[in-house]
């Protein structure tokens, strides 16, 4: 797929795995998610591009993360474990009637964790000398994450899942007779916490090892920041700007933008780059590491604040009084490719972007984005988003996890989702249309197509546009605090005729 780290000209497919079909509510790693590789195989497809694979804490959204390097265990196959032996299959057929086309958190959580619970008890009271063997060198080799992260979701749960803010002074501050203390009191929980990560590690191992055999290489997400909520912060409060009681002092976000004319307040805390740099920036190579092992290549998301990031005191609502502070722009590229060679990053360069930042991408040959849903509007980067004026060095999108789909976008009057006004909308139509010369053709396929033909190395659509659908399975909208992350395909939709349709697309565009 790479030489030198040069993208070789391939196209894929973003479908993050809950939103596969299956009978337990959400999707997993297991059965579904194999043919779903089958019909990329056969969609002559070489990327499959997921979301944060992380547990999802706050509002479901894979942006909002307990850890950035463990594995979301409500991913895990239940299939898989009754066929190792530490699941009972009448257990598991009993599973309520969940919705098809959508995730409903709640419910899955509840019916999944206590038969995931379970799956752990039973491995350790009848694992085999040799899979315990197997999950002790696991623990082993990710101690540097694995022994903070269990604890930190045993004593969450203990405190029916408050923050960890919340918790007695003691544990939340880390001191180590608390942590001892609290350790040998969960010691079960913790063991538990641990197996459901060599569990989701071994699954998902098999899943990409079985891509590997069809030539499917994966992208991973990795965001610029970690949630307030995690592990990450909990053991590392030093890296973060936060207060005596851990709260941070100042948050992250984008001023006002296409999306939302008050900005996007994410409220992530900000990192103490100074003290990172100190430190020869050893937390973020671990952490790429991380990523590594889960991915073949890294998409970053909100590359630009590296560079310079948009800081909003904690107490503001709105993202709009904020500043721009300098970030550890190339050198931290530096640190992390001494350590870990070169870099199969994709540089999320969407938004106010600067010639420092592509500078930076551009010292470290790592493609940017263009997002062909922008490039007929009053986006400010609208015409590096039309094909033509595409490079080599690209990956191209129709649209994003955080875009409506193309179907939704365009039969939208535009005002839901973004500044846009019915005016503007009009125009970006007459706009699309005569640049493709079309009139009625399906708008999708039309979009497709486009990035498709593109001289775009890389081009990857989203299995929502594939399919053609509207506003309904729009996987997310920014700023919003709730209500996103749901959308699930319906079984059978990853039909042989798609894939047809897609692999006649490969020849014709040599990809």
């Amino acid at each position: 797929m790479v030489a030198g780290m040069r993208f070789a000209r391939a196209s894929g497919l973003l479908l993050h795995p809950t939103s596969l079909p299956g009978p337990y509510g959400v999707g997993d790693l297991g059965p579904e998610a194999y043919r779903y590789i089958d019909f990329l195989h056969a969609a002559g497809q070489k990327l499959w591009q997921v979301l944060p694979l992380n547990p999802t804490g706050y509002a479901d959204s894979p942006f909002q993360c307990f850890s950035a390097s463990a594995g979301n265990p409500i991913l895990l196959s239940l299939d898989e474990l009754v066929e190792r032996g530490v699941l009972d299959k009448r257990e598991v057929g009993s599973s309520p009637a969940f919705p098809t086309e959508s995730v409903d958190y709640g419910a899955v959580i509840h019916f999944k964790m206590p038969l995931l619970d379970a799956a752990a008890r039973n491995f350790f009271s009848s694992a085999s000398a040799a899979h315990r063997r197997e999950f002790d060198e696991f623990c082993r080799n990710n101690a540097s994450w694995l022994d903070d992260f269990a604890l930190f979701m045993a004593v969450k749960r203990a405190q029916s899942l408050v923050a960890w803010t919340r918790w007695p002074a003691d544990i939340a501050g880390r001191h180590p007779e608390a942590i001892r203390r609290w350790s040998e009191r969960l010691a079960q929980p913790v063991r538990a916490e641990k197996f459901l990560q060599y569990e989701f590690f071994r699954q998902w191992q098999g899943l990409r090892d079985y891509g590997s055999s069809k030539k499917i290489h994966v992208i991973g997400d990795v965001p610029i920041y970690v949630a307030q909520d995690s592990a990450d912060v909990w053991a590392n409060r030093q890296f973060f700007l936060l207060d005596e009681r851990g709260d941070p002092l100042k948050v992250s976000g984008v001023p006002p933008d296409y999306f939302s004319a008050t900005g996007q307040l994410w409220g992530n805390p900000i990192y103490n780059w100074p003290l990172l740099r100190e430190m020869q920036y050893q937390w973020w190579v671990e952490r790429l590491r991380s990523a590594l092992r889960l991915y073949d290549f890294i998409r970053i998301d909100h590359f630009r604040g590296f560079e310079a990031y948009w800081e909003v005191a904690a107490n503001e609502s709105t993202a709009m009084r904020g500043q721009w502070v300098k970030g550890p722009g190339a050198e931290l590229f530096s640190v992390l490719e001494k350590e870990l060679g070169k870099l199969p990053i994709i540089a999320e360069n969407l938004g106010v972007i600067t010639p420092e930042v592509e500078a930076i991408r551009h010292e470290f040959g790592f493609p940017g984005m263009a997002i062909l849903q922008f490039a007929f509007g009053n986006d400010p980067q609208a015409p590096t988003f039309k094909p033509h004026n595409y490079v080599h060095d690209l990956v191209a999108y129709t649209g994003t996890h955080d875009n409506d789909t193309v179907v939704g976008w365009w039969n939208s009057a535009g005002t839901h989702d973004s500044t846009r006004t019915p005016e503007d909308v009009e125009k970006e139509h007459a706009h699309t249309r005569a640049y493709f010369g079309f009139t009625d053709a399906p708008i999708q396929w039309v979009m497709i197509r486009g990035i498709m033909a593109s001289v775009a190395n890389t081009a990857i659509a989203p299995m929502q546009d594939v399919l053609g659908l509207g506003s309904e399975a729009r996987m997310n909208l920014p700023g919003m605090p709730s209500g996103y992350w749901k959308w699930r395909m319906k079984p059978g939709a990853a039909s042989q005729e798609i894939a047809a349709k897609l692999r006649e697309m490969v020849k014709l565009y040599d990809r």
